[in-house]
């Protein structure tokens, strides 16, 4: 496999793109259309940044065949530039191969099952009839509870928590301080107190996804909580118990899933968004950022609630029309009855 050090045309031939320029040009990093210098590699994948690439002083840049013409360097020719450019940086990534085997600091239950491949770091605690995968890695500080399952080649980076009955797929990647498995929010009123309602699902993550920094992922009441193939979750999110996400899926940070809400396949919600339980949304729905669903969406395309960002006293001018609609609305439809 072609890596740093390469040329443009080793490259090129790996990844299937088209090359346009000298094809001995040699790549040894990347860097971004602004700032990237000799030997480094970058990519335009957004418009807004079109103005950039003339001055770059990138060895090479990976783009679109309708901007090639305007780019003073060597360039790689790709349909979805940001995508080839992800395969292309992921040759220089330098993270350090983790060993295998058990850190003499870590806890294993006896009854637990540790493939020999895999590997355990310093603090880990392996509970009660855990089972890590051949070639999985469990950081620094992590815990994987009673019950729970770490496929092959997945890894929990550092201090995250497996609590109970989660089963990771193959090829699972879980941030720092990220929680699965912890109760889910079941609350029942009895005589003016809350009694708990006993959690006794799991959660269940499929095969290549990705959990972001202190992410939280609720088991589920009876059934299971789960995450479909390659679901791609950011930091910060917050998933109730007995929700379902379909596979491709990807929420950006901060976004809340109340309990029992079931989400289609490729839908992409943005950035604080909230859903409400018990709703369901088909596949290929794109929610924008800060938006609240209080509703199913049975039909796929991209939704939005909430107010844009303006000018504070333009803000208030408007909120406090707000108060007055109804009444206009009440108003308009006398006026119809009264016409007609």
């Amino acid at each position: 496999m072609p890596g740093p050090g390469r040329s443009l045309a080793d490259l090129a031939a790996h990844f299937g793109l088209e090359l346009r320029g000298d094809p001995t040009t040699r790549i040894d990093g990347i860097g971004t259309l602004e700032r990237a210098g000799p030997g480094q590699l970058s990519f335009l994948a957004n418009p807004l940044y079109r103005q950039q690439l003339s001055g770059t002083r990138a060895a090479a840049v990976v783009l679109r065949e309708a901007d090639a013409d305007a780019c003073p360097v060597p360039c790689l020719l790709a349909a979805e530039p940001y995508a080839a450019f992800a395969k292309l940086a992921a040759l220089f990534d330098t993270a350090t191969a983790r060993p295998a085997g058990v850190h003499p600091s870590a806890v294993v239950d006896p009854s637990a099952t540790v493939a020999a491949s895999a590997g355990i770091g310093p603090l880990a605690w392996i509970g009660p009839r855990a089972r890590i995968g051949e070639g999985a890695w469990i950081g620094p500080g992590c815990t994987v509870g009673e019950d729970c399952e770490v496929g092959e080649g997945s890894e929990l980076i550092a201090r995250a928590s497996l609590v109970t009955r989660v089963r990771l797929g193959k090829r699972v990647r879980v941030h720092p301080g990220a929680v699965l498995g912890a109760d889910g929010f079941g609350l029942a009123m009895d005589a003016g107190r809350w009694i708990k309602v006993p959690q006794l699902g799991g959660v269940l993550v499929g095969d290549d996804c990705e959990i972001g920094a202190n992410t939280c992922i609720d088991r589920g009441a009876i059934d299971d909580t789960v995450l479909e193939d390659d679901v791609r979750l950011d930091n910060q999110i917050q998933v109730g118990h007995n929700v379902r996400i379909g596979a491709h899926t990807a929420m950006a940070g901060c976004v809340a899933v109340a309990g029992s809400t079931r989400i289609g396949r490729y839908c992409l919600i943005g950035g604080g968004a909230g859903l409400v339980g018990h709703i369901e949304l088909c596949d290929r729905v794109m929610v924008t950022a800060m938006s609240l669903v209080t509703h199913s969406i049975s039909e796929p395309g991209e939704y939005s609630s909430g107010t844009p960002i303006q000018r504070n006293r333009d803000w208030r001018r408007n909120a406090a029309r707000f108060k007055q609609l109804d009444r206009l609305a009440r108003k308009i439809a006398g006026l119809s009855t009264t016409e007609d």
